[in-house]
């Protein structure tokens, strides 16, 4: 019978950076690459019957496999490795057999699934339906009520679980999640007096700088009940609640209408590539004539190919009902629903900075985050940043900044000749 290490070699590059270390006792790939340990025949059953990422996932989560000296906080320089130089050769008529047989002898079943990817009540409660509210609320739930304290450990004082914009290269994370929340308000107009809302809302990072540097009044929204209450008490603290709310609801159930502008950073992902004309028809009716829009959100890298992503890994471990367009699609409908676009922005480079710095925070604070959340749970996150930011890193994935006007019926956009927010904004304390 071929051992593992031997159909290893067989079936992968010899120069991947990884070497195989079986229970079987046998050895494969590169001699001088990063060991990957094979505890059991369990571990082989989750690489057998699951396609690309997802076996080694399992396996890694089941506690079936390790790879020594990884960072589970941080294993971006193993997922490099793996996803960029880790590739199975197609085996020959002539090899069928004997990979049968490999197959055959390892008793090859469908192994239990790791407990993080067990069927979820998001799934139960709305089998069939497609971005109903019931399913909205469920996948958010799923993805960001882990825990406000594991937050906390992960994403810093900022508590700002989107991309951050770097003003340098020396620029700290929170840095840039200031400059963030600087620029939107730029982009938006924003000046003392005027009134926001803020859609998908987090833990109310946007709400509260706007209201605190710009002078407006503001309305966050947001589906996870954790964040809503965690914000809620930030406003609480800081002494904003006179000027500013963060609801625990669905963004269609905003009634106020003639706001001065609207901020939408992080939702778009979520709502479903079918709903964006509704989306952001919704949103144009929330404005005023000569109220701004800006949709900062993630993109594919291209228009040919809209909604769910095909890898198995983000659709059931991280983002449940997630859905990514190329910008020019999100343009498109943002011009069909009558706003007018004005500017957009890619901030590819950004993303995968804050996922880095995401992931460093992880690794910084992993015992805390264990205790938390759970080793699974943590371990999910760890593979989760790294292999966004090798994505953003190598443009399989973008995010874009795009601002749109509600036009006046006069043509009236209310903006300077030449913007110069790129310029002008500066992080505030």
């Amino acid at each position: 019978m071929m051992t593992v290490g031997e159909a290893f070699d067989r079936y992968f590059d010899p120069g991947s950076g990884l070497r195989i270390e079986s229970y079987d006792g046998s050895t494969g790939g590169d001699p001088d690459g990063q060991v990957v340990r094979l505890h059991s025949p369990e571990a082989l059953n989750y690489l057998l019957t699951a396609p690309r990422s997802i076996g080694m996932m399992r396996a890694y989560l089941s506690g079936e496999l390790s790879i020594d000296g990884m960072d589970e906080g941080n294993p971006y320089p193993v997922l490099t490795t793996y996803l960029t130089r880790l590739s199975a050769r197609r085996p020959s008529l002539r090899e069928l057999p004997d990979l049968a047989r490999f197959v055959r002898e390892t008793g090859l079943h469908v192994p239990d699934l790791p407990p993080q990817e067990a069927p979820a009540p998001w799934r139960r409660v709305a089998h069939g339906l497609r971005h109903g509210r019931m399913r909205d609320a469920a996948a958010i739930s799923y993805h960001y009520d882990v825990s406000n304290r594991f937050y906390e450990l992960l994403l810093g004082p900022s508590m700002a679980y989107t991309c951050g914009v770097y003003p340098d290269t020396e620029a700290s994370l929170e840095e840039a999640q200031s400059y963030k929340f600087d620029l939107v308000c730029r982009k938006l107009g924003l000046s003392p007096g005027m009134r926001l809302l803020d859609v998908g809302c987090g833990w109310g990072g946007m709400v509260a700088h706007a209201v605190r540097h710009y002078g407006v009044t503001a309305v966050g929204v947001t589906l996870s009940r954790n964040q809503a209450s965690w914000g809620q008490a930030m406003l609480e603290r800081e002494g904003l609640t006179d000027r500013a709310e963060i609801r625990h609801s669905d963004y269609r159930d905003v009634t106020e209408r003639g706001f001065d502008a609207v901020s939408s950073i992080g939702l778009t992902e979520h709502i479903g590539v079918r709903n964006y004309p509704a989306y952001f028809g919704f949103l144009r009716e929330r404005l005023r004539d000569g109220g701004r829009l800006l949709n900062h959100c993630i993109t594919r890298p291209d228009n040919r190919r809209n909604g769910m992503l095909k890898d198995p890994f983000t659709n059931r471990y991280t983002f449940p009902d997630g859905e990514l367009s190329g910008v020019g699609h999100i343009i498109s409908v943002m011009e069909d629903t009558g706003l007018e676009v004005r500017h957009q922005e890619n901030l590819r480079e950004h993303y995968a900075r804050t996922t880095g710095a995401w992931a460093q925070n992880l690794s910084d604070h992993w015992d805390e985050c264990v205790a938390e959340a759970g080793l699974g749970t943590a371990r999910v996150w760890g593979v989760y940043l790294a292999g966004s930011r090798v994505n953003f890193e190598h443009n399989n994935i973008q995010l874009h900044q795009v601002l749109g006007v509600r036009t006046s019926d006069d043509g009236e956009a209310g903006l300077d000749l030449r913007p110069t927010w790129e310029v002008e904004a500066a992080v505030r304390d």
